[in-house]
């Protein structure tokens, strides 16, 4: 029998996300599911009841009808006690849980024999699971959120201008953290035009922030920061001293800062302290990610925008909720792929096998008993170490690439012979062949120079216009058919077979001519970006 998932309107403060939007709706009726969805529950995030009727799915008018009929409920922040208290026994719950933070939900799920599956501690170093990370998706839209919110408390261009009534220098931003939210964050600052800098214990995201067009800054103190997961681990006391000088550092110099550092199961740490607020130049804005963890700043306050020593410090909790539509459709295609995972036979019936580490992971309760934590997912052998490869001999060099210099012995044979050969030209040959041999060397040398320079990349167009240009033969073909006069004004006509050959030759090198400019030109444009 197909099971029902039901989407209730969620009921935090300030949350305007909705666990499904339609166009998953029908995606999931596919599936052989059905779905309920309580009236309103999308009202925020611009999905109307009427659209999830369209979509397939059945709008009930309360919360207690859904949550005690439902075999399935997608949720997006982690039930009240009283919502628990709604499922009926043996229902399974699907959102975010934390299980680390949240005991009391913990013991309130077990005493209800449902099964909980918390988005939030799916394995994510699996990469067969990046379609269901929430962590990530969401993360993405809070980053980008942050930057937004920032220029919006920030009081200038983020981008520098020059304009008639004088110069508007750049913002520069710095960004505390380059996981997925400080990545997000650093693209969209470095789109509006500000130089943004970053800084993160993990030395290996350092290529990602300057692919992005951001400056990495480097704490000078040499430790490894990277920690299960995709997360960031705890630093030793003289990584966070060198690292607070940074800090300071930055905060006197930069207008922005945006922090994005959480550990899990732990509160967020203190990264920028009330005396490096106070160094901060009057107008400057903080925007506190980490806010509902405890907040990376000292004198942040969750929930709200505060101002201190004039500087704004933004500690919003909702910055995804701010997104409502977008990271409504992210999430809901989360859950969509981690529902089609369960439900492999598309019969409308879930299966929480624990035989595949990412639903292991995920599963924290199964029918009232705790599963949480989850025994680390079985990762595939890191590949043999390769032995040092034995250098080759290099291979002569071809064309125009590096090669061996040329032998002393050699150079000096190859010189004597040509400077014989010139002698012997220059003695015995007539006037009008040495200017025409002139000519000839000094094309010569000019063409290897210009050829042998060019990169290989583009040897094609080159030979091309190349090709093009010898089509100057075409003169000679002009000249025989229209010989140029003499003195008396009569032209020593030639016959009429070497005629005919002059017409066919000119035909001939006019297509070349013409046809090698403009496969040059095709060719130049895929070079171009």
């Amino acid at each position: 029998m197909a099971l029902l998932i039901g989407v209730p309107r969620e009921t935090a403060a300030g949350e305007k996300r909705v666990a499904t939007v339609p166009d998953v709706v029908e995606k999931l009726i596919k599936l052989g599911f059905s779905v309920a969805v309580e009236t309103g529950a999308g009202e925020a995030a611009n999905c109307a009841d009427d659209t999830y009727r369209a979509a397939g799915a059945t709008v009930l008018g309360s919360a207690a009808e859904l949550w005690g009929t439902a075999d399935i409920v997608f949720k997006v922040r982690p039930p009240t006690l009283d919502e628990v208290a709604l499922l009926r026994p043996g229902a399974t719950l699907i959102g975010f849980v934390w299980p680390a933070q949240n005991p009391e939900l913990m013991a309130a799920l077990q005493a209800r024999q449902v099964t909980a599956l918390a988005i939030d501690c799916l394995p994510r170093q699996l990469s067969r699971a990046q379609k269901m990370d929430a962590l990530t998706s969401q993360a993405g839209v809070s980053g980008y959120r942050a930057v937004i919110e920032a220029a919006n408390a920030f009081g200038r261009f983020f981008n520098g201008q020059i304009t008639a009534a004088g110069k508007v220098p750049p913002a520069k931003v710095f960004i505390a953290g380059a996981g997925v939210a400080g990545l997000a964050a650093i693209g969209t600052a470095a789109n509006l035009g500000a130089i943004v800098r970053a800084n993160d214990t993990r030395a290996e995201v350092a290529d990602q922030v300057v692919s992005l067009g951001g400056e990495f800054v480097k704490v000078d103190y040499e430790e490894e920061g990277s920690g299960g997961g995709g997360y960031a681990k705890v630093m030793s006391e003289g990584f966070q001293a060198a690292q607070r000088a940074m800090y300071a550092q930055q905060a006197r110099e930069v207008d922005i800062i945006i922090t994005t550092a959480l550990i899990p199961g732990k509160p967020a740490p203190k990264l920028i302290t009330a005396e490096m607020v106070a160094t901060m130049k009057p107008g400057s804005v903080i925007v506190d990610m980490a806010a509902e963890q405890g907040g990376n700043c000292e004198l942040t306050v969750p929930g709200q925008a505060v101002v201190r020593h004039g500087v704004t410090i933004v500690g919003y909790t909702d910055l995804a909720s701010r997104l409502a539509k977008q990271s409504s459709t992210l999430y809901s295609t989360n859950l969509l792929r981690l529902t089609e995972e369960l439900c492999k036979t598309k019969d409308g019936v879930i299966n929480v096998n624990f035989e595949d580490d990412a639903i292991r992971g995920l599963t924290v309760v199964k029918n009232g008993e705790l599963t949480w934590p989850a025994p680390a997912p079985k990762l595939p052998p890191p590949p043999p170490a390769k032995a040092a490869a034995v250098a080759a001999p290099k291979a002569a060099a071809h064309g125009h690439g590096p090669g061996e210099p040329m032998k002393g012995s050699t150079l000096a044979i190859v010189f004597a012979v040509g400077a014989v050969l010139f002698a012997l030209v220059g003695l015995y040959a007539p006037a009008a062949f040495l200017s025409h041999f002139t000519v000839f060397v000094l094309a010569c040398f000019v063409g290897y120079m210009v050829v042998w320079n060019v990169t290989p990349s583009l040897h094609t167009p080159l030979m091309s216009v190349t090709n093009a240009i010898s089509s100057i033969i075409a003169i000679g073909a002009l000249i025989q058919v229209a010989p140029p006069l003499d003195a008396t004004g009569a032209a020593d006509r030639p016959h009429g077979l070497i005629l005919g050959c002059a017409v066919v030759a000119l035909v001939l090198t006019a297509v070349n001519m013409f046809g090698g400019f403009a496969v040059t030109r095709r060719m130049l444009a895929m070079f171009r970006k």
